[in-house]
């Protein structure tokens, strides 16, 4: 038993590799493989402990989601140091020899930089959290999930983009999953002159109650909004829930208008123009 122990202990201290700064052992590397593990344990035991209060209703999804990646990006920069550390490369000497490296990465990274303090910010104030719909230069989508440095929205056309977290913080986002309350949107219709106004406004409410998908206790209204050109011009306003495919539900009530339009004989306009020939002398 002993001449066993003693095989082991002479196996773990075997030198792998000898430098004048760095001396690699066996043990080096399973102190690597159990930080390693502890790491990958802890993580998913942070993933459960979450999952468990999300369900039970302990707290909300979006923070949960918040508080889970700075915990992660934390347990992971302790690993690093962790594993740097079995190695026998001392932190605080790297750190003090690579100091003017620092200052050229700095230089060169600092978008980048930019980004890692914004993805830090966005995580900690959760402006912006995994699957929230967001408005970006007239670009609607959905966060997929946010990371350190970028974070990716799919937008409606199911194209994945990746937006650099500095634009989150420092242009005009719109977070239209902020809202407390479902969001009010809007359909423009014109009628041709001589219609009846308000038979005009009965049916396009009409229209809108009819949709599944709208919300029926908030208000719905009608407005004229003014003599056009070409006819006379309404807006429908209407409430919904369903943020990310609105521009479907927008042309469901579209088509319904028109159906409803058809059998009631309100006839929708169509740019006209009158010409006057002037007869020129002979």
């Amino acid at each position: 038993m002993a001449n066993l122990l003693q095989q082991f202990r002479d196996f773990m201290n075997y030198e792998i590799l000898s430098t004048k700064n760095l001396d690699l052992h066996v043990y080096s590397f399973v102190g690597i493989l159990v930080i390693f593990v502890a790491v990958k344990f802890v993580l998913y035991m942070l993933r459960m402990f979450f999952e468990r209060r999300i369900k039970a209703g302990d707290i909300d999804s979006r923070k949960a989601y918040a508080i889970r990646q700075i915990v992660s990006y934390l347990v992971y920069t302790i690993g690093i140091v962790l594993m740097l550390d079995s190695l026998g490369v001392q932190i605080t000497v790297l750190i003090a020899g690579s100091t003017a490296l620092f200052v050229g990465l700095g230089l060169g990274l600092q978008d980048t930089f930019k980004d890692l303090v914004a993805g830090v910010v966005i995580l900690i104030e959760r402006t912006v959290s995994s699957g929230d719909i967001v408005e970006i230069n007239q670009v609607v989508g959905k966060v997929l999930d946010v990371g350190l440095r970028t974070t990716r929205v799919i937008t409606r056309d199911d194209i994945i983009i990746l937006v650099p977290n500095q634009k989150l913080i420092a242009d005009h986002v719109i977070n239209w999953t902020q809202n407390e309350t479902p969001t009010r949107f809007h359909v423009d219709v014109s009628v041709a002159y001589g219609s009846d106004t308000r038979y005009v406004e009965k049916l396009l409410l009409q229209c809108a109650k009819s949709h599944p998908e709208t919300i029926k206790k908030d208000k719905t209204l009608v407005q004229f909004t003014d003599f056009g050109d070409n006819g006379l011009q309404f807006r429908l306003f209407f409430h919904c829930g369903e943020m990310f495919r609105i521009e479907r539900i927008k042309s469901e009530i579209r088509f319904e208008i028109d159906k409803s339009f058809r059998e009631h004989n309100i006839t929708i306009p169509f740019p006209q123009r009158v010409i006057h020939m002037a007869k020129g002398s002979d």
